[in-house]
C-alpha cells in the first residue's frame, strides 16, 4: 500500500492504459478526505471545499493551479463564494488514474495546510 499518496508524484499515463475500475480504485479513495471527494460514473472524482470567504478559496484556488503546473496535470477548478469545487480524470484515458488520486491527496493537503475557518 501506498505510504502517503500526497508525497508521490504525478506519472503521466500512456494512451495503452485503462481506465482505474472501481475494484481497482478503492484502494486510493480510502486515502482522500472522504467529505471532500466523491468518484462520479467511475470515470471522474470531484473535490469540493468550503471556506468562510472569498478570498480565502480565491488563495486555495490559485495553490491548486500552481499545483497543476507542478504536477503537469490539470483539473477543471470553479471558484464561487466560500467553496472551490475541483474535477479532475485523465483525459488520454478518459477515465482514472491513479494520478488523479494523488493530485486530490495533494489538494486535500493544501486545504488542511490553508483552511482559515
Amino acid at each position: 500500500m501506498d505510504k502517503n499518496l500526497a508525497d508521490e508524484k504525478c506519472v503521466a499515463c500512456n494512451s495503452d492504459d485503462h481506465p482505474l475500475t472501481s475494484e481497482s480504485y478503492s484502494k486510493y479513495l480510502v486515502h482522500l478526505d472522504d467529505q471532500s471527494w466523491n468518484v462520479v460514473d467511475n470515470h471522474h472524482l470531484i473535490g469540493s471545499y468550503s471556506f468562510s470567504n472569498f478570498k480565502d478559496a480565491l488563495e486555495f484556488t490559485i495553490s491548486i493551479g500552481n499545483l497543476a503546473e507542478d504536477e503537469w496535470h490539470h483539473p477543471e477548478i470553479s471558484l464561487s463564494w466560500g467553496e472551490v469545487q475541483i474535477k479532475i480524470w485523465t483525459h488520454k484515458i478518459n477515465g482514472l488514474h491513479k494520478t488523479d488520486f494523488i493530485f486530490a491527496a495533494k489538494s486535500d493537503r493544501i486545504y488542511s495546510e490553508q483552511k482559515i475557518t
